[in-house]
Protein backbone atom coordinates (compact mmCIF):
# COMPACT_ATOMS: atom_id res chain seq x y z
CA UNK A 1 0.00 0.00 0.00
CA UNK A 2 1.37 3.42 -0.77
CA UNK A 3 2.48 5.86 2.16
CA UNK A 4 1.37 9.17 2.76
CA UNK A 5 4.93 10.26 1.03
CA UNK A 6 4.43 8.38 -1.44
CA UNK A 7 1.56 9.82 -2.11
CA UNK A 8 2.17 13.41 -1.90
CA UNK A 9 5.57 12.49 -4.47
CA UNK A 10 3.12 11.06 -6.52
CA UNK A 11 0.81 14.16 -6.11
CA UNK A 12 4.13 16.57 -6.64
CA UNK A 13 4.99 14.31 -9.88
CA UNK A 14 1.28 15.14 -11.63
CA UNK A 15 2.25 19.11 -11.44
CA UNK A 16 6.22 18.36 -12.69
CA UNK A 17 7.32 19.69 -9.02
CA UNK A 18 10.97 18.59 -8.42
CA UNK A 19 10.92 17.35 -5.06
CA UNK A 20 8.22 16.62 -1.88
CA UNK A 21 9.55 17.99 1.34
CA UNK A 22 11.21 15.62 3.74
CA UNK A 23 8.68 16.04 6.51
CA UNK A 24 5.44 14.90 6.03
CA UNK A 25 2.78 17.44 6.40
CA UNK A 26 -1.17 16.66 5.93
CA UNK A 27 -2.65 15.98 2.84
CA UNK A 28 -2.98 18.75 0.66
CA UNK A 29 -6.55 20.70 -0.40
CA UNK A 30 -7.51 21.69 -3.22
CA UNK A 31 -10.54 24.04 -3.92
CA UNK A 32 -12.36 25.18 -6.89
CA UNK A 33 -10.78 27.44 -9.76
CA UNK A 34 -11.47 31.21 -10.02
CA UNK A 35 -14.74 30.86 -11.51
CA UNK A 36 -15.51 27.14 -10.48
CA UNK A 37 -16.62 26.68 -13.90
CA UNK A 38 -15.10 24.15 -16.54
CA UNK A 39 -13.66 26.82 -18.18
CA UNK A 40 -10.92 26.93 -15.39
CA UNK A 41 -9.05 24.34 -17.22
CA UNK A 42 -6.84 26.19 -19.38
CA UNK A 43 -7.35 25.79 -23.22
CA UNK A 44 -11.35 25.19 -22.90
CA UNK A 45 -14.28 28.08 -23.44
CA UNK A 46 -17.77 27.62 -23.52
CA UNK A 47 -20.61 29.20 -25.39
CA UNK A 48 -24.49 28.71 -25.02
CA UNK A 49 -27.89 30.05 -26.15
CA UNK A 50 -31.48 29.12 -25.56
CA UNK A 51 -34.77 30.07 -26.47
CA UNK A 52 -37.02 30.57 -23.69
CA UNK A 53 -40.25 30.10 -25.99
CA UNK A 54 -39.30 26.88 -27.46
CA UNK A 55 -37.56 25.74 -23.83
CA UNK A 56 -34.44 24.70 -25.02
CA UNK A 57 -30.59 25.50 -25.62
CA UNK A 58 -27.60 24.44 -26.96
CA UNK A 59 -23.91 24.74 -25.04
CA UNK A 60 -20.93 24.46 -26.89
CA UNK A 61 -17.74 23.30 -25.03
CA UNK A 62 -14.88 24.83 -27.49
CA UNK A 63 -10.97 23.84 -26.48
CA UNK A 64 -8.26 26.19 -27.90
CA UNK A 65 -6.54 23.69 -29.86
CA UNK A 66 -7.86 19.69 -31.30
CA UNK A 67 -8.08 18.04 -27.57
CA UNK A 68 -7.84 14.38 -27.09
CA UNK A 69 -11.41 13.27 -26.03
CA UNK A 70 -13.08 9.84 -25.00
CA UNK A 71 -16.54 9.02 -24.21
CA UNK A 72 -18.67 6.76 -21.56
CA UNK A 73 -22.31 5.74 -22.60
CA UNK A 74 -24.54 4.55 -19.21
CA UNK A 75 -27.89 5.18 -20.06
CA UNK A 76 -30.95 3.00 -22.15
CA UNK A 77 -31.79 5.87 -24.54
CA UNK A 78 -28.94 7.91 -25.72
CA UNK A 79 -29.28 10.57 -28.46
CA UNK A 80 -25.51 10.90 -30.11
CA UNK A 81 -23.33 11.85 -33.50
CA UNK A 82 -20.00 11.06 -33.55
CA UNK A 83 -19.28 8.94 -30.61
CA UNK A 84 -18.56 6.02 -32.23
CA UNK A 85 -15.07 8.21 -33.91
CA UNK A 86 -13.89 8.10 -30.03
CA UNK A 87 -13.76 4.28 -30.12
CA UNK A 88 -10.01 3.72 -29.21
CA UNK A 89 -9.29 1.49 -32.37
CA UNK A 90 -10.43 4.32 -35.08
CA UNK A 91 -8.76 6.99 -36.62
CA UNK A 92 -8.84 10.11 -35.41
CA UNK A 93 -8.13 10.66 -31.26
CA UNK A 94 -8.69 14.25 -31.22
CA UNK A 95 -11.61 16.29 -31.11
CA UNK A 96 -12.71 20.31 -32.03
CA UNK A 97 -15.62 20.63 -30.11
CA UNK A 98 -18.07 18.83 -27.94
CA UNK A 99 -21.89 19.95 -28.34
CA UNK A 100 -24.65 19.17 -25.11
CA UNK A 101 -28.35 20.20 -26.59
CA UNK A 102 -31.87 19.74 -26.35
CA UNK A 103 -34.14 18.80 -28.55
CA UNK A 104 -33.51 14.61 -28.80
CA UNK A 105 -33.18 14.09 -32.50
CA UNK A 106 -33.65 17.05 -33.58
CA UNK A 107 -30.72 18.52 -31.17
CA UNK A 108 -28.00 16.74 -33.14
CA UNK A 109 -28.04 19.48 -36.12
CA UNK A 110 -26.75 21.54 -33.79
CA UNK A 111 -23.41 20.20 -34.70
CA UNK A 112 -24.29 21.33 -38.08
CA UNK A 113 -23.31 25.17 -37.59
CA UNK A 114 -20.00 24.19 -35.42
CA UNK A 115 -18.32 22.14 -37.88
CA UNK A 116 -19.72 24.83 -40.30
CA UNK A 117 -17.71 27.10 -37.99
CA UNK A 118 -14.70 25.52 -37.62
CA UNK A 119 -14.51 24.84 -40.95
CA UNK A 120 -14.60 28.78 -41.94
CA UNK A 121 -11.98 28.83 -39.55
CA UNK A 122 -9.64 26.17 -40.82
CA UNK A 123 -10.04 23.63 -38.06
CA UNK A 124 -10.83 19.96 -38.12
CA UNK A 125 -8.78 16.72 -39.03
CA UNK A 126 -7.04 16.64 -42.44
CA UNK A 127 -4.48 13.52 -43.08
CA UNK A 128 -2.65 14.92 -46.14
CA UNK A 129 -3.37 18.72 -47.08
CA UNK A 130 -4.70 19.01 -50.61
CA UNK A 131 -5.48 22.46 -52.24
CA UNK A 132 -8.93 23.07 -52.20
CA UNK A 133 -9.84 20.43 -49.66
CA UNK A 134 -11.77 21.41 -46.66
CA UNK A 135 -10.64 19.79 -43.21
CA UNK A 136 -13.16 17.57 -41.46
CA UNK A 137 -13.68 19.02 -37.81
CA UNK A 138 -15.15 16.01 -35.59
CA UNK A 139 -18.09 17.45 -32.79
CA UNK A 140 -19.05 14.63 -31.39
CA UNK A 141 -22.68 15.72 -30.09
CA UNK A 142 -25.42 14.49 -27.10
CA UNK A 143 -28.89 15.46 -26.68
CA UNK A 144 -30.98 15.58 -24.07
CA UNK A 145 -35.00 15.02 -24.68
CA UNK A 146 -36.99 18.24 -23.78
CA UNK A 147 -39.63 18.15 -26.35
CA UNK A 148 -42.92 17.44 -24.28
CA UNK A 149 -41.95 20.41 -21.41
CA UNK A 150 -44.63 22.47 -23.15
CA UNK A 151 -42.39 24.92 -25.26
CA UNK A 152 -43.51 25.97 -28.60
CA UNK A 153 -42.01 22.92 -30.55
CA UNK A 154 -44.10 23.67 -33.85
CA UNK A 155 -40.75 24.00 -35.60
CA UNK A 156 -41.88 22.46 -38.96
CA UNK A 157 -38.83 21.79 -41.05
CA UNK A 158 -36.77 24.35 -39.02
CA UNK A 159 -35.98 23.15 -35.89
CA UNK A 160 -33.70 25.92 -34.02
CA UNK A 161 -31.27 24.15 -33.04
CA UNK A 162 -28.48 25.05 -36.11
CA UNK A 163 -29.46 29.16 -35.10
CA UNK A 164 -28.68 28.22 -31.58
CA UNK A 165 -25.52 26.58 -32.32
CA UNK A 166 -24.60 29.41 -34.11
CA UNK A 167 -25.37 32.08 -31.69
CA UNK A 168 -23.59 29.89 -29.05
CA UNK A 169 -20.27 30.17 -30.96
CA UNK A 170 -20.99 34.02 -31.36
CA UNK A 171 -21.08 34.57 -27.18
CA UNK A 172 -18.08 31.90 -26.42
CA UNK A 173 -15.93 32.88 -23.50
CA UNK A 174 -14.53 31.63 -20.19
CA UNK A 175 -17.76 32.39 -18.41
CA UNK A 176 -21.00 31.71 -18.82
CA UNK A 177 -24.43 31.16 -17.18
CA UNK A 178 -25.68 28.05 -15.48
CA UNK A 179 -28.88 26.83 -14.63
CA UNK A 180 -31.70 27.14 -17.26
CA UNK A 181 -29.42 28.32 -19.74
CA UNK A 182 -27.94 26.13 -22.51
CA UNK A 183 -28.63 22.69 -22.85
CA UNK A 184 -30.25 22.71 -19.52
CA UNK A 185 -32.97 25.35 -20.17
CA UNK A 186 -35.99 22.59 -20.78
CA UNK A 187 -34.48 20.01 -18.26
CA UNK A 188 -36.25 18.13 -15.27
CA UNK A 189 -34.91 16.34 -13.05
CA UNK A 190 -36.67 13.65 -11.01
CA UNK A 191 -39.90 16.13 -10.41
CA UNK A 192 -38.23 20.00 -10.45
CA UNK A 193 -36.55 21.70 -12.78
CA UNK A 194 -33.11 20.78 -14.25
CA UNK A 195 -30.83 22.75 -15.36
CA UNK A 196 -27.27 23.28 -16.96
CA UNK A 197 -24.37 22.60 -13.44
CA UNK A 198 -20.83 23.32 -13.94
CA UNK A 199 -17.87 23.02 -11.42
CA UNK A 200 -14.07 22.75 -10.96
CA UNK A 201 -11.10 22.10 -8.85
CA UNK A 202 -7.22 23.43 -8.66
CA UNK A 203 -4.79 21.30 -6.58
CA UNK A 204 -2.58 22.41 -4.77
CA UNK A 205 0.23 21.24 -7.43
CA UNK A 206 -2.06 22.99 -9.79
CA UNK A 207 -3.73 20.26 -11.71
CA UNK A 208 -7.14 21.40 -12.89
CA UNK A 209 -10.45 19.35 -13.65
CA UNK A 210 -13.46 20.59 -14.48
CA UNK A 211 -17.16 19.35 -15.40
CA UNK A 212 -19.78 20.90 -17.30
CA UNK A 213 -23.84 18.84 -17.47
CA UNK A 214 -26.69 19.38 -18.39
CA UNK A 215 -29.03 17.64 -15.95
CA UNK A 216 -32.56 16.06 -17.16
CA UNK A 217 -33.00 13.22 -15.14
CA UNK A 218 -35.26 10.54 -14.16
CA UNK A 219 -33.72 10.54 -10.85
CA UNK A 220 -33.81 13.34 -8.01
CA UNK A 221 -30.99 15.21 -6.76
CA UNK A 222 -32.62 15.68 -3.32
CA UNK A 223 -33.09 13.13 -0.98
CA UNK A 224 -37.19 12.55 -0.25
CA UNK A 225 -39.29 15.14 1.31
CA UNK A 226 -35.79 17.29 2.01
CA UNK A 227 -34.04 20.18 0.24
CA UNK A 228 -30.32 18.83 0.59
CA UNK A 229 -28.60 17.77 -2.08
CA UNK A 230 -27.55 13.69 -2.53
CA UNK A 231 -23.84 15.67 -3.39
CA UNK A 232 -24.01 17.44 -0.07
CA UNK A 233 -20.55 16.02 1.05
CA UNK A 234 -19.06 17.02 -2.44
CA UNK A 235 -20.29 19.96 -2.08
CA UNK A 236 -17.21 23.09 -1.28
CA UNK A 237 -18.52 26.20 0.74
CA UNK A 238 -21.95 26.93 -0.24
CA UNK A 239 -22.13 26.58 -3.96
CA UNK A 240 -25.62 24.51 -4.04
CA UNK A 241 -26.86 26.42 -0.82
CA UNK A 242 -24.47 24.67 1.93
CA UNK A 243 -27.62 22.74 3.53
CA UNK A 244 -24.64 20.13 4.21
CA UNK A 245 -24.66 15.94 4.16
CA UNK A 246 -27.61 14.03 3.73
CA UNK A 247 -29.48 13.32 7.24
CA UNK A 248 -32.17 11.17 6.59
CA UNK A 249 -32.17 7.38 5.38
CA UNK A 250 -32.93 6.36 1.59
CA UNK A 251 -35.38 3.65 1.59
CA UNK A 252 -36.24 1.05 -1.11
CA UNK A 253 -38.28 2.39 -4.10
CA UNK A 254 -38.79 5.53 -2.36
CA UNK A 255 -38.52 7.06 -5.87
CA UNK A 256 -41.02 4.80 -7.26
CA UNK A 257 -43.16 8.43 -8.39
CA UNK A 258 -40.36 9.55 -10.49
CA UNK A 259 -40.45 5.81 -12.26
CA UNK A 260 -43.92 6.37 -12.33
CA UNK A 261 -44.19 9.40 -14.63
CA UNK A 262 -40.83 8.30 -16.55
CA UNK A 263 -41.30 8.38 -20.68
CA UNK A 264 -39.12 6.26 -22.68
CA UNK A 265 -36.26 8.20 -23.97
CA UNK A 266 -37.72 11.05 -22.01
CA UNK A 267 -34.73 11.73 -20.00
CA UNK A 268 -30.85 12.02 -20.02
CA UNK A 269 -27.64 13.78 -17.92
CA UNK A 270 -24.98 14.24 -20.69
CA UNK A 271 -21.79 15.70 -19.26
CA UNK A 272 -18.09 16.24 -19.83
CA UNK A 273 -15.27 16.79 -18.15
CA UNK A 274 -11.81 17.78 -18.89
CA UNK A 275 -8.32 17.68 -17.60
CA UNK A 276 -5.17 19.85 -18.52
CA UNK A 277 -2.98 16.83 -17.93
CA UNK A 278 -1.92 14.84 -20.42
CA UNK A 279 -3.88 11.62 -21.00
CA UNK A 280 -4.39 9.08 -24.31
CA UNK A 281 -7.93 8.13 -25.27
CA UNK A 282 -7.71 5.28 -23.76
CA UNK A 283 -6.15 6.76 -20.15
CA UNK A 284 -9.36 9.16 -20.79
CA UNK A 285 -11.78 6.53 -21.30
CA UNK A 286 -11.37 5.08 -17.67
CA UNK A 287 -11.85 8.82 -16.51
CA UNK A 288 -15.24 8.87 -18.59
CA UNK A 289 -15.54 5.44 -16.31
CA UNK A 290 -14.78 7.04 -13.31
CA UNK A 291 -16.74 10.26 -13.56
CA UNK A 292 -19.45 8.53 -14.01
CA UNK A 293 -19.58 7.42 -10.73
CA UNK A 294 -19.64 11.42 -10.09
CA UNK A 295 -23.96 10.78 -11.35
CA UNK A 296 -24.54 8.22 -9.51
CA UNK A 297 -23.38 10.29 -5.83
CA UNK A 298 -25.66 13.12 -7.32
CA UNK A 299 -28.65 11.20 -8.90
CA UNK A 300 -30.82 8.23 -7.69
CA UNK A 301 -31.75 6.24 -9.70
CA UNK A 302 -29.44 6.91 -12.31
CA UNK A 303 -28.52 5.07 -15.96
CA UNK A 304 -32.39 3.63 -16.12
CA UNK A 305 -33.66 2.31 -19.42
CA UNK A 306 -35.25 5.61 -19.89
CA UNK A 307 -31.97 7.65 -19.22
CA UNK A 308 -29.19 8.56 -22.04
CA UNK A 309 -26.60 9.23 -19.89
CA UNK A 310 -23.40 10.15 -21.02
CA UNK A 311 -19.84 11.59 -20.05
CA UNK A 312 -17.17 13.07 -22.67
CA UNK A 313 -13.48 13.25 -21.03
CA UNK A 314 -11.39 15.44 -22.71
CA UNK A 315 -7.58 16.53 -22.00
CA UNK A 316 -6.53 19.90 -23.28
CA UNK A 317 -3.15 18.64 -22.80
CA UNK A 318 -1.49 22.03 -20.98
CA UNK A 319 0.37 19.84 -18.28
CA UNK A 320 2.69 17.08 -19.25
CA UNK A 321 3.00 13.72 -17.04
CA UNK A 322 6.58 13.57 -15.31
CA UNK A 323 8.41 11.33 -12.57
CA UNK A 324 9.14 8.05 -11.59
CA UNK A 325 5.85 7.06 -10.22
CA UNK A 326 3.02 4.98 -12.34
CA UNK A 327 1.01 6.78 -14.99
CA UNK A 328 -2.11 4.32 -14.06
CA UNK A 329 -1.74 6.85 -10.46
CA UNK A 330 -2.07 10.00 -12.51
CA UNK A 331 -5.13 8.73 -14.02
CA UNK A 332 -6.72 7.19 -11.27
CA UNK A 333 -6.68 10.63 -9.78
CA UNK A 334 -8.30 12.42 -12.71
CA UNK A 335 -10.70 9.69 -12.44
CA UNK A 336 -11.32 10.96 -8.60
CA UNK A 337 -11.32 14.58 -8.76
CA UNK A 338 -13.39 14.06 -12.33
CA UNK A 339 -16.70 12.32 -10.62
CA UNK A 340 -16.35 14.62 -7.31
CA UNK A 341 -16.12 17.57 -9.56
CA UNK A 342 -19.25 16.58 -11.86
CA UNK A 343 -21.22 15.56 -8.80
CA UNK A 344 -20.73 18.96 -7.87
CA UNK A 345 -21.75 20.27 -11.03
CA UNK A 346 -25.06 18.16 -11.31
CA UNK A 347 -26.15 19.77 -7.90
CA UNK A 348 -25.27 23.18 -8.98
CA UNK A 349 -26.82 22.92 -12.13
CA UNK A 350 -30.41 21.93 -10.11
CA UNK A 351 -29.61 24.76 -7.63
CA UNK A 352 -29.30 27.53 -9.71
CA UNK A 353 -32.55 26.58 -12.15
CA UNK A 354 -35.82 28.78 -12.23
CA UNK A 355 -38.89 27.33 -13.19
CA UNK A 356 -40.91 28.55 -16.34
CA UNK A 357 -44.29 30.71 -15.65
CA UNK A 358 -47.04 29.20 -14.33
CA UNK A 359 -45.56 25.50 -14.55
CA UNK A 360 -46.08 22.28 -12.92
CA UNK A 361 -42.53 21.43 -12.52
CA UNK A 362 -41.13 23.60 -9.21
CA UNK A 363 -37.36 24.61 -9.06
CA UNK A 364 -35.21 23.61 -6.21
CA UNK A 365 -35.20 27.56 -4.74
CA UNK A 366 -39.30 27.16 -5.10
CA UNK A 367 -39.23 24.24 -2.46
Amino acid sequence: MLNRRVILGALAMTAGAATARAAEPAMPVGGPGPKNLITDVPGLKVGQSQDMKVRTGVTVILPDQPAVCAVDVRGGGPATRETDALRQENLVQTVDAIVLSGGSVYGLSAADSVVEWLGAHDRGYQGLPMPGVPKSPIVPTACLYDLANRGDKAWGQNPPYRALAAKALDGVGDSFALGTNGAGTGAGSGGLKGGLGSASVVTPDGVSVGAIVAVNSMGSTVAPGSKKFWAGPWEMGKEFGGLGPVDVRATPDDWLRALMAARPRANTTIACVATDVSLTREELQRVAIMAQDGMSRAIRPIHSPFDGDLVFAMSTGKREVSGPFPRQFVVARIGALAADTLTRAIARGVYEATAFPNDQEKAWRDL
